[in-house]
């Protein structure tokens, strides 16, 4: 299964209301550091499968989202935990810093 795509506001709150730990990737197709951090991604959705909600938000088809959470450079990770923002790495990083987050949180 892929990492869940949300468009808009009320997708978003809707994922956001499941209790634990979500991971937002803001991205957007044009951006080489988003294509490297896919695959870490997926890697990270497979490893978690079922402790950890993972979206993704275009940020040049969402705008509004990208918008609300401040979004200036991509790509830009927030980790929620109960719907609340707690966490947010900006720029590619390597995969030990998205496990020791969500190990943090979980």
């Amino acid at each position: 299964m892929s990492i869940k795509r949300v468009t808009t506001p009320a997708e978003f709150s809707q994922e956001m209301s499941s209790a634990g730990i979500t991971l937002v990737d803001f991205d957007a197709p044009w951006c080489p550091p988003c294509k490297v951090l896919g695959p870490v991604l997926e890697q990270l959705h497979d490893d978690y499968e079922g402790k950890v909600n993972l979206l993704k938000v275009n940020c040049d088809e969402a705008t509004e989202l990208a918008a609300s959470y401040g979004i200036m450079s991509l790509p830009t990770v927030i980790f929620f935990n109960n719907g609340e923002p707690v966490e947010k790495l900006i720029g590619l990083r390597p995969r030990e810093a998205y496990d020791r987050i969500i190990e943090r949180y979980h």
